[in-house]
């Protein structure tokens, strides 16, 4: 797997959520289930973007999830990622979920992988960093 040659971009946030009763575990705070669905979604349309709409990507590895601090009830919280790492059949993506307004962090995942599939097997994308690089700046404006 290949590292950016220009600078990593920032994280980009671009989801928000508004935590709600039914996302809510046993104690009363955003459950940590809810909050991984909602990374996996979003990191799957993200990479899906940047790979310009495979046919077939899944999600093959988390790495280690940190939950850093709660979220509660009305709370809005938002997803950020960013590009970290890219193959030549996969990309590697870093979550971090943040407090909409205390902008603390909730939950950080180091590594998302996800991997282009043909016929069950990993496949080629063919996206470079520099094509990435040249996405992520058109969408900053």
């Amino acid at each position: 797997m290949s590292t950016p040659t220009d600078p990593v971009l920032p994280m980009g946030f671009r989801t928000r959520k508004m935590v709600m009763s039914g996302d809510l575990n046993g104690a009363g705070s955003l459950f940590g289930g809810r909050v991984l669905e909602w990374v996996d979604q979003e990191a799957a349309i993200y990479a899906y973007c940047q790979l310009n709409y495979p046919k077939h990507l899944v999600t093959k590895a988390m790495s280690a999830i940190v939950f850093t601090s709660p979220a509660y009830l009305g709370d809005f919280i938002e997803i950020g990622l960013r590009t970290v790492g890219l193959g030549t059949t996969s990309i590697t993506l870093e979550a971090i979920v943040r407090n909409k307004k205390t902008r603390e962090s909730i939950v950080h995942v180091d590594r998302i992988v996800f991997v282009n599939l043909l016929d069950g097997r990993p496949q080629p994308h063919g996206v470079t960093w520099e094509s990435l690089a040249r996405t992520d700046r058109e969408e900053a404006r």
